[in-house]
């Protein structure tokens, strides 16, 4: 939530909201938040754990996901955003977060 909040001071988000006529500039930060945010707790859980196995991260980035999901169905956004955050911002940063551990 920090890195949105940062976002909103960056890119200062007009009166009349509407998610579906946004530029683009205005979904970077979701995009970085959902994709750090999975990364960020792919890695502690690679790190508590004694084992190197790929599983867990990957239990992170599916549970993030899910979250990812949910969120699609309840906030409007375009769906070329929606299509980005789910595909690339959840597994491939879970499994990132793997690689770069080993």
């Amino acid at each position: 939530m920090a890195v949105i909040s940062f976002g909103g001071y960056i890119f200062e988000i007009s009166n009349n909201f509407n998610a579906m006529n946004w530029d683009l500039k205005f979904f970077i930060f979701p995009f970085l938040a959902h994709s750090l945010g999975t990364f960020s707790g792919a890695l502690t859980v690679i790190k508590l754990s004694k084992k190197t196995s790929v599983i867990f991260p990957l239990i992170v980035g599916v549970y993030f996901l899910a979250g990812g999901i949910y969120m699609a169905t309840i906030l409007p956004a375009p769906r070329w955003f929606l299509f980005l955050d789910l595909i690339f911002a959840y597994i491939p940063m879970a499994f990132l977060a793997w690689k770069i551990s080993k």
